[in-house]
């Protein structure tokens, strides 16, 4: 008897068993997508990456419970050409958008559209410039072209509206109050991204002056005199020795000239385009009336603090007359204090989403990604801006938080590109990743603590377009492997750079040519050909 009670039992149990393996499985819940993204915000002035400059904790926090990346390169160091990189997973050649004159095609396949039809509600909040508006989102609310710091407009879902505060603080409020009226029922990505650190420098009122008592650490080649490079690297416009706007970029204009500026009739607004306007660099005039615009957007109250905390500059400047060497000095001082002012608020504002997200218990099932559209020169080689494939600006910050799938405090050496945003979002969010995107998914270098697994990349591929236009860098493609870096600079010279990175960090010294070097050169050109075929940029010079 007790055999058949036995019997018995294993068949209902293995009936139960069948009955539970035919009913579906209660899917895992999805993770939200946050992907945040700067302008301009190079990993030196992140404490996470570097100490030497300022202090970023919240990053510092995203970086300390998720991945750092310490070798994410950008293919195109340009604003537009960036983000479209980053939603198509896609080269520029490839989506059309190859600088930032050019309209970003609204047509083509985005990973937001991706994840929109595998179910995820989408946002786009904050700085866009592609041209054209965002497709395939629930809601966006982007800056118009460039944005501006000080009452900022948006276009909200077609409308422009204009609002009040500081541009960081006022997307920060989007963001935060998208989340708080989601669809609860559904996963979502947040585009949430900031028009800080961009030139021209603006703090935030509160923060005006915040690093005023500080005196930055220069780097080792501020005073570069590009002796060992050739025209491409002497003839850009982004000295900060020569094409620095002492009212745009400095705020050394005294407030007796800007109160003047406010009785004057309104002048054209200055085009941020192709054509001659980049040659206006050393037009004091457009300069002071760029500039103006600005800061005409401070409340009255505002602009009497914003002259209180720049009066000692200006002062300064006047008193000083620096010239040479102490004027790039000077310069390269007041353009730390204000980039920086920029960074802190940044920095303040990932602070209060992560509080937001603790706060409603979303925080952990959230894939956070920190990321700038580039690097960006912070004095190195006497330079501001970007576009060069320099180490300083070719470099992107990545940060990735997500405790199910990431190791807090873990870091990757391994080769990522902005290409691969968007196959690795896809991959976390279980949807289809299309085959002509040309990125690969981070995911096994996350779920692997950080180590390439086989096969992965060991060398990155770069082409930048934009020339002539603003700070006429010439235009190059070159190929970067874990030692050394190779470069030619196409168009109206024919110039080759070659550097060995183990030697040379910093770049000072071409060995294209070196006989020493012949065997790498040689090797690096087959490589480079080898990576131009794999991502279909067989023709670059005639783009």
């Amino acid at each position: 008897m007790r055999s058949t009670l036995l019997r018995n039992a294993l068949g209902c149990c293995a009936g139960l068993a069948m009955l539970c393996s035919c009913q579906p499985k209660k899917p895992e819940k999805r993770p939200n997508i946050i992907f945040i993204m700067t302008d301009d915000h190079t990993t030196r002035a992140m404490s996470c990456y570097d100490t030497s400059l300022v202090r970023t904790p919240h990053l510092d926090r995203l970086a300390s419970e998720g991945m750092l990346f310490r070798n994410c390169f950008v293919t195109n160091a340009v604003c537009g050409p960036s983000r479209a990189t980053i939603l198509t997973g896609k080269y520029n050649h490839i989506n059309g958008l190859t600088d930032n004159a050019k309209t970003f095609d609204s047509s083509q396949v985005i990973y937001p559209q991706l994840l929109h039809q595998a179910g995820y509600q989408t946002a786009m909040i904050g700085k866009w410039h592609l041209g054209s508006l965002p497709v395939g989102f629930d809601y966006y609310s982007i800056l118009p072209n460039q944005g501006e710091y000080y009452q900022p407009d948006f276009i909200e879902n077609g409308d422009t509206i204009r609002e009040q505060g500081y541009v960081t603080d006022v997307i920060t409020d989007k963001a935060i109050r998208f989340l708080e009226h989601r669809d609860k029922s559904k996963p979502y990505l947040l585009i949430y991204q900031h028009k800080a650190p961009h030139r021209n420098w603006m703090p935030a009122v509160r923060d005006l002056g915040t690093f005023d008592s500080i005196t930055f650490p220069e780097p080792p080649n501020l005073l570069d005199d590009f002796r060992d490079r050739g025209r491409a690297a002497r003839e850009q416009l982004m000295n900060i020795s020569t094409d620095m706007w002492d009212a745009w970029d400095l705020k050394v204009a005294a407030a007796d000239t800007l109160r003047a500026m406010e009785q004057r009739p309104a002048r054209r607004a200055f085009k941020d385009s192709k054509g001659d306007d980049y040659k206006q660099a050393n037009n004091k005039a457009e300069d002071l009336h760029r500039f103006f615009q600005v800061y005409n957007r401070l409340t009255p109250a505002e602009k009497v603090q914003w002259n209180k905390a720049y009066a000692g500059r200006v002062a300064e400047y006047n008193r000083l007359k620096p010239r040479g060497a102490d004027l790039v000095r000077w310069k390269y001082q007041q353009y730390m204090r204000d980039y920086l002012s920029c960074v802190k608020a940044v920095d303040d504002n990932v602070g209060r989403l992560l509080k937001h997200l603790e706060a409603t218990g979303e925080l952990d099932n959230t894939i956070i990604v920190y990321t700038s559209d580039q690097g960006f020169f912070l004095g190195e080689h006497g330079f501001f801006d970007k576009r060069m494939m320099y180490e300083e600006c070719y470099r992107m910050p990545l940060l990735i938080r997500y405790p199910p799938g990431i190791r807090p405090g873990s870091s990757s050496d391994a080769f990522a590109m902005n290409v691969d945003f968007a196959p690795t979002l896809l991959d976390y969010a279980g949807a289809h990743i299309p085959a002509d995107m040309q990125g690969k998914s981070l995911k096994p270098v996350l779920a692997n603590n950080g180590r390439a697994p086989a096969g992965w990349r060991t060398a990155t591929y770069y082409h930048y377009y934009e020339y002539p236009s603003w700070h006429m860098v010439k235009r190059h493609y070159g190929i970067r492997t874990a030692r050394y870096k190779l470069i030619h600079f196409y168009n109206d010279i024919d110039e080759w750079e070659l550097y060995d990175l183990q030697q040379d960090p910093h770049e000072m010294k071409n060995q294209y040519g070196n006989p020493a070097y012949a065997p790498v050169t040689d090797s690096l050109k087959q490589q480079l050909l080898a990576l131009q075929r794999q991502y279909k940029d067989t023709n670059p010079s005639e783009k």
